[in-house]
């Protein structure tokens, strides 16, 4: 048996830049960071089980006796891509946080699946490799329309700056230190819904070549934000504010009636700035908080779900190893 945990993220700026798209012709770069909330993966042999050689429980319970049947196109795909067709394996998955919310889920599904898998073969995984088998799957081998921040993020954990260009995806860490300067600042929020981020991806990049110089100001304020960090948080969070407007611009579904409505009462109550996670639509909303004014920004949102959390440095990893 082999259970893998993944750290779902939580990203600030320059999301957009991350899409090959854009920077295969551009040069792309993200700040994010992994949180403590985790997506796990199980696999081990399944035994006992005639005809059956594939059990794959996620919110669907599939047995299955061939991997080509598995509904599930990422455990499908995963499985074929590395070899495992013959196995008899029993797959499950459970996660701290809803799915399609924002928080990078199906990759962080994707990069743990894989690093089980590897593992289960005896086989060992770089985080630069365990990145770049997550980006092969979702984006050529099922041709989702994701960009390439999330399989990065999560295979690496902690707080990093990643760039992005035709000659490659580089993560650069930055202190342990920093996060003491903003995580106690942030706040986590579920709006209580869920949906597929592919669809409203799909209307942003086909409005990249639009939107060169909105995308260039998003990718330009990743470096501005770690400035921040350390010298201006509240301007860290002001920040927040400029880029969320920026985002929104990228497509007319990113927001709604809704998350507008929160996210101004929200403001009105304290935040200093704040963004919808993921796609868009709907999901987690991450604001940028003072702490004298976060019970206040807590009662104002009371209807929806506070997620405290912190940063998280490790990335995927298997917690638990019995071959």
């Amino acid at each position: 048996m082999i259970i893998s945990a993944t750290p779902y993220r939580a990203s600030f700026f320059g999301g957009g830049t991350d899409y090959p798209e854009w920077y295969m012709k551009h040069r792309g770069a993200v700040l994010s960071t992994t949180i403590n909330q985790f997506c796990y993966i199980m696999v081990t042999e399944l035994r006992a089980a005639p005809g059956i050689n594939f059990k794959v429980l996620w919110s669907h319970h599939e047995a299955v006796s061939t991997a080509q049947e598995i509904l599930h196109p990422i455990v499908r795909e995963a499985v074929k891509m590395l070899g495992m067709e013959d196995e008899s394996l029993a797959i499950v998955h459970y996660g701290d946080l809803p799915a399609r919310a924002g928080m990078g889920s199906s990759s962080a599904f994707a990069v743990g699946l894989i690093k089980a898998l590897l593992t289960y073969q005896g086989k060992e995984s770089s985080k630069h490799g365990l990145m770049a088998h997550a980006i092969h799957l979702e984006q050529d081998i099922l041709k989702d329309a994701v960009g390439s921040q999330d399989q990065t993020a999560v295979a690496y954990g902690g707080l990093n700056k990643i760039t992005f260009s035709d000659k490659g995806i580089d993560v650069y860490s930055l202190s342990k230190s920093l996060r003491y300067w903003l995580e106690d600042k942030l706040m986590l929020f579920f709006l209580g819904e869920s949906r597929l981020g592919t669809t409203i991806a799909g209307e942003i990049i086909e409005s990249l070549r639009d939107k060169t110089e909105v995308l260039e100001r998003m990718r330009d304020m990743v470096d501005e934000g770690i400035d921040l960090i350390q010298s201006d948080t509240d301007g860290f969070g002001r920040l927040m504010n400029e880029a969320w407007e920026l985002k929104r611009s990228l497509a007319s579904n990113i927001s709604n009636t809704k998350v507008d409505g929160v996210y101004k009462s929200a403001m009105m109550a304290g935040a200093l700035g704040g963004k919808l996670l993921g796609a868009g639509s709907t999901g987690f909303m991450l604001f940028y908080v003072p702490k004298e004014h976060q019970t206040t920004v807590k009662q104002a949102l009371h209807q929806y779900t506070h997620v405290p959390f912190r940063f998280e440095d490790e990335g995927s990893r298997v917690i638990y190893n019995r071959r």
